[in-house]
């Protein structure tokens, strides 16, 4: 059986404030959206990768209060490791920053963390084995 990672759907409490993160933060694109007001439901994907993943953003749902040590997060890889400084400078400010940028050994590489405004922790890497700054070239 052949299978493929397609979405990741999101319960959140202002969809318009999650396009925004989603946007600014992580280079993501509204794709498709239906439904309208309280109802609308939009997938969000990278700039041509809407057939391959997607995180669907759903009206409703609570914040999430992630328990420290609780590592459940979702994953973006970034092209540069200094993107990593700028994401978290960014992230101070807009006082989201979850991880302060760490360095790990292969394959975790360098990273940092934001909350996105719903509470879901999203990690961006440099130098992991996936995504554009994949084994730390670039």
């Amino acid at each position: 059986m052949k299978t493929a990672l397609t979405h990741c759907a999101l319960h959140v409490t202002d969809i318009d404030a999650s396009i925004a993160f989603y946007e600014s933060f992580c280079g993501l694109e509204v794709v498709h959206s239906h439904g309208e007001g309280s109802g609308r439901t939009v997938r969000m994907a990278a700039e041509g990768g809407e057939t391959l993943f997607v995180i669907v953003l759903v009206p409703g749902g609570e914040q999430r209060n992630q328990a420290p040590g609780d590592m459940t997060h979702y994953g973006v890889a970034v092209g540069r490791r200094q993107d990593i400084d700028e994401i978290a400078r960014r992230g101070r400010e807009a006082g989201c920053l979850h991880w302060e940028p760490q360095e790990h050994s292969y394959p975790v590489g360098y990273l940092c963390a934001l909350r996105d405004p719903d509470g879901y922790v999203i990690e961006f890497s440099y130098g992991q084995p996936l995504g554009p700054g994949a084994g730390g070239a670039g």
